[in-house]
């Protein structure tokens, strides 16, 4: 009969504790190179895959992760997607992918389908009006991603310290009419948060505010940047959906402005001029993701948030 090895097995044959086991089947880069070539070299020789430990201690036949992004063609979602596939991949766990397209009752129906399917184990990528009611619910494993949740591990953004980065580096330029394209405050955090962080920029140093709200999308981006009023010295886009509307209308105007947005656009970067981009961190949201939620996999249950850095380019 085939051995169902677990972790402390794992340990005690590499002469290590548990939780550097844990560390390296999550790819914890604190782990020192050679620890973590001895630990695999252990695992691979006696065929150990995480799934079969995550099986042991959950009673679950095969590990199986929900993931409910908001919108599938967003960028900022497909990076950090991007991250949790292959985070997951490296793991040998099966994700199941589903949209939500900004409706709670989509959230609660694919919650509710995951438990039929016996899925104990769910990423949702939060937005606004998500209500933490919905998410409590579930009863398994959970993660969200881009809201603050006190009760819910999570992983979410610096939206407000994102925004007054840029809009300092306007300002130390000798910039003063700077217009801002957002969204609108529906949306607590690409929406309200970052807005008021402009604002409050604007207030703190004395300038006159400049700014459109609209949707999330590029058509909604183009024919609201026409509202930003003159003198305009630079723009800020709250993201890189709304800086491509912004870079069409700029051109067709012939007025090319500085422009910055929050992420990253390769396409912008190489064919416009004077761009501020912000690495927002969503490649490491994704990893923090499937970081927190191996964890509770493996047994803690502790709810934990972890606030992403972001990188100014």
């Amino acid at each position: 009969m085939e051995k169902n090895y677990t972790i402390k097995d794992i340990a005690k044959l590499c002469q290590v504790g548990k939780s550097t086991v844990s560390r390296v089947l999550n790819n914890d880069p604190k782990v020192s190179e050679a620890t973590r070539q001895k630990v695999q070299t252990i695992i691979d020789s006696i065929g150990f895959s995480p799934n079969r430990s995550a099986q042991a201690m959950r009673g679950a036949q095969e590990p199986v992760v929900g993931i409910i992004v908001s919108r599938l063609n967003s960028s900022g979602e497909s990076q950090t997607l991007r991250a949790i596939l292959t985070a997951l991949y490296r793991q040998k766990i099966t994700p199941i992918i589903v949209e939500s397209q900004f409706d709670e009752k989509q959230v609660a129906h694919h919650l509710n389908l995951f438990k039929q399917r016996q899925v104990d184990s769910v990423i949702v990528f939060g937005f606004s009006p998500l209500s933490e009611n919905i998410l409590q619910q579930w009863q398994g494993n959970i993660v969200v991603i881009a809201r603050y949740f006190k009760d819910i591990s999570c992983v979410y953004y610096d939206d407000q310290g994102a925004i007054n980065a840029l809009m300092d580096k306007f300002y130390t330029q000798g910039y003063r009419h700077i217009g801002y394209l957002g969204i609108h405050d529906q949306d607590e955090t690409t929406g309200r948060l970052r807005t008021q962080s402009y604002l409050d920029f604007c207030q703190q140093h004395q300038l006159k505010p400049n700014f459109a709200l609209t949707e999330l999308n590029i058509e909604a981006g183009y024919q609201h940047s026409a509202q930003l009023a003159q003198p305009l010295d630079a723009v800020l886009c709250a993201t890189t959906t709304l800086a491509v509307g912004m870079v069409k209308y700029l051109q067709e105007c012939q007025s090319m402005r500085p422009l910055a947005y929050i992420g990253q656009n390769p396409l912008l970067e190489h064919f416009v001029p004077n761009l501020i981009s912000l690495d927002f961190g969503y490649e490491q949201a994704g990893n923090w993701a499937v970081e927190l939620l191996l964890a509770q996999i493996y047994g803690n249950k502790t709810v934990k948030q972890r606030l992403v850095s972001f990188h100014l380019s």
